[in-house]
């Protein structure tokens, strides 16, 4: 699947699971990344929405707050979604070593 092979390529140390009835991509501690396909769209979760990046990117899109959908009459837009997949990584990699500060301060 063209998605997966996405978020393989730009989340590689990432461990694929089920989370929540959805494949998800866990690594750093927590879920980077998940997605679920319906009947006229593919959805990836979390989506980045609120940051200033996306808003414009994602805007071309349906979806939540935290949610983007692709609809499925329409090319995956693989830029997108890697842009995506790197941001989440990143975040997450950041929350990963700011844990880590924490609990050597304690």
């Amino acid at each position: 699947m063209q998605l997966r092979d996405i978020i393989r390529k730009h989340a590689p140390k990432a461990v694929e699971k089920i989370s929540y009835g959805m494949p998800a991509y866990h690594q750093n501690g927590r879920n980077v990344i998940y997605f679920a396909g319906y009947k006229e769209h593919v959805a990836v979760y979390p989506a980045p929405r609120e940051n200033e990046q996306f808003k414009k990117l994602l805007s071309a899109y349906k979806g939540g707050k935290g949610t983007v959908q692709f609809p499925l009459t329409e090319p995956l837009p693989v830029t997108v979604i890697a842009k995506i997949v790197k941001f989440r990584v990143d975040e997450s990699s950041r929350q990963a070593a700011a844990r880590s500060v924490r609990k050597r301060k304690t």
